[in-house]
């Protein structure tokens, strides 16, 4: 009756029977891109949003979703996972935040719905930790980038529907990989980890004192697009005559706000 292998015969919906299937390696990516308005991208760069650490939170709000996607999906199989990973972009031109998130299992049916299940609720918990400051934030996509293993064999978002090239296992920045958790690297990747002490103060400087980057800037007659760089790992450091304005709308000393 339908080509859709979540209906029988008679169209009524049922769990796909995956018994005589045998079990494979099979890994899918998935992207969630949020939208923010500028002062709630400051504050997720920062560190210094009302309820805290936002990509912190939506990191284990992703992992837990993926692990969770059969309760969530009502024909999805429970399957072990082996890999759940969230990632992040901080993409300031836009002030937007893109997720990636990536599931891998050894199984008989693949995990393209826990990759995009993580995604989605990462983005959402972005949302709950920045709308006392912007309830407009705008989850502007949410689709499978890559998938491999399985019948249907590797598959690939095409090229003309992204901007951006994806990647099997994109690298994230700034705060994204801060913790260690299944299969997530320590810290900031290389070549820029040795400046992740120095942007790690800098953040706690800046929630300490309280200061938002765009006012910040704004009173230092710097563009705010150099605290984003630094904070988000774009750039290796903050030039040193942007960081003398800095230090000097602050009412401190440069090296007070790297330590």
């Amino acid at each position: 009756m339908s080509k859709l292998t979540h209906l029988d015969d008679q169209g009524a919906a049922r769990m796909v029977d995956v018994s005589e299937k045998d079990a494979g390696v099979r890994e899918a990516v998935a992207e969630a891109v949020i939208v923010l308005s500028e002062d709630a991208f400051a504050a997720v760069a920062s560190g210094g949003a009302p309820k805290g650490d936002v990509l912190a939170a939506a990191r284990i709000a992703g992992i837990m979703a993926a692990k969770k996607t059969s309760e969530l999906i009502p024909l999805c199989h429970t399957i072990p996972l082996s890999k759940a990973e969230i990632a992040f972009d901080m993409l300031a031109e836009k002030n937007a935040v893109r997720i990636t998130a990536t599931a891998k299992t050894v199984a008989q049916t693949g995990v393209e719905m826990e990759a995009l299940t993580a995604a989605g609720i990462a983005a959402l918990t972005i949302y709950d930790m920045t709308k006392a400051i912007d309830k407009g934030v705008v989850i502007e996509s949410i689709r499978l980038l890559t998938k491999s293993g399985g019948k249907s064999g590797p598959y690939a978002a095409p090229a003309a529907r992204t901007s951006r090239k994806p990647a099997a296992q994109p690298a994230a920045r700034g705060r994204a990989r801060a913790s260690v958790l299944m299969g997530e690297a320590a810290g900031p990747p290389s070549p820029r980890s040795g400046n992740a002490a120095q942007r790690e103060a800098f953040r706690a400087f800046m929630v300490s004192r309280r200061l938002r980057a765009t006012d910040w800037a704004k009173e230092a007659g710097v563009p705010a697009a150099q605290i984003y760089a630094f904070l988000t790992g774009q750039s290796r450091a903050i030039p040193p005559d942007v960081a003398e304005r800095l230090a000097r709308a602050a009412r401190v000393r440069v090296e007070d706000m790297f330590k």
